[in-house]
């Protein structure tokens, strides 16, 4: 998308797919379980900018700290 396309209110589940680099049959699924933030406007499924921002969020992880035992060394 170029940033003339980012004044795009809603995305299509094609659209955010392609932005989120996940399968848009995963980004369906999980939008029709509820299980991420979308917006439907009658039966047609949308997604906004913090839609897909909520997306990323709720996939980030902390990093685990790793510690060596004396031993190990």
């Amino acid at each position: 998308m170029s940033p003339r396309d980012r004044s795009v209110l809603l995305y299509s589940p094609a659209e955010a797919a392609r932005l989120l680099a996940v399968r848009e049959s995963w980004l369906r699924r999980a939008a029709g379980r509820r299980l991420i933030r979308c917006t439907f406007l009658g039966k047609h499924l949308r997604f906004s900018e913090a839609d897909l921002t909520a997306v990323i969020a709720a996939g980030a992880r902390p990093a685990r700290d790793v510690r060596r035992s004396r031993s190990a060394l």
